[in-house]
């Protein structure tokens, strides 16, 4: 389990993502990792087309501020980064997260090498919530306790937990989102088909709709975000 996990959201020009996704995995995957950093997964965003999704990971803080600057300031970002930004409106939509319970084993397959072009039929998603200061503290607890048996009985146990790590960034080139706490869970589906299910199941659970989604509402400070996520070829969280 990455103790420090950085989950990226960027937003490209039109018609750029599958662009970005020939380069980060061609050039940006093996260059990271040689430095300590860790690619968990690669992703497109199926409801937005013009949205690319990654998860990195790190030992630790020092070593992500280490890292980073190793790679950042290193040739192979050097001489990629003008073709990569080129294809970016927006970056900076990044979340720091650290483990939330005892959740947190993403279940990576090997690497796909490079050149591998068909990605999986799977589906990972990250819910996130956005959360009022005040329930920062309990809502791990009510997540394992209340929410978690009724996502496995309907089909999507969560496989990681993380919630907002607290810190002051270290890596100050990158930018980092501050604005509320959030927790987000993950989950894997075989498929898209797998995925409706297991919503058609949450939406006619009684004990879903009538208790724990406003049981939920109360520790929420903004709309829960679920992003379904379809991994690139060379993507480890497949």
């Amino acid at each position: 389990m990455p103790a420090i996990l950085e989950l990226r959201r960027y937003t490209l020009h039109p018609g750029r993502r599958d662009d970005l996704i020939a380069l980060f995995d061609r050039e940006f995957v093996e260059s990271q990792e040689a430095l300590g950093l860790q690619i968990l997964g690669q992703f497109r965003d199926l409801d937005d087309p013009d949205q690319f999704v990654w998860l990195r990971g790190f030992t630790d803080m020092a070593s992500r501020a280490a890292g980073l600057g190793a790679f950042y300031g290193g040739p192979v970002w050097h001489a990629h980064r003008a073709a990569a930004n080129d294809t970016m409106v927006d970056s900076s939509n990044a979340l720091l997260l650290c483990p939330a319970g005892s959740r947190g084993n993403f279940p990576l397959a090997a690497r796909l090498p490079v050149g591998s072009a068909a990605g999986p039929t799977s589906i990972v998603t990250a819910t996130i919530c956005g959360l009022r200061a005040s329930a920062v503290t309990a809502f791990p607890q009510f997540f394992e306790d209340r929410l978690a048996p009724t996502l496995a009985a309907a089909g999507a146990a969560p496989i990681a937990t993380y919630q907002t790590h607290d810190v002051e960034n270290n890596f100050p080139a990158l930018p980092i989102r501050t604005d509320m706490p959030v927790f987000v869970w993950f989950a894997h589906f075989p498929d898209a088909e797998g995925h409706r299910a297991h919503r058609d199941r949450l939406d006619q659970s009684r004990a879903w709709t009538d208790e724990l989604l406003p049981a939920l509402a109360e520790h929420l400070a903004a709309d829960l975000v679920v992003l379904r996520l379809a991994p690139t070829a060379r993507s480890r969280l497949r």
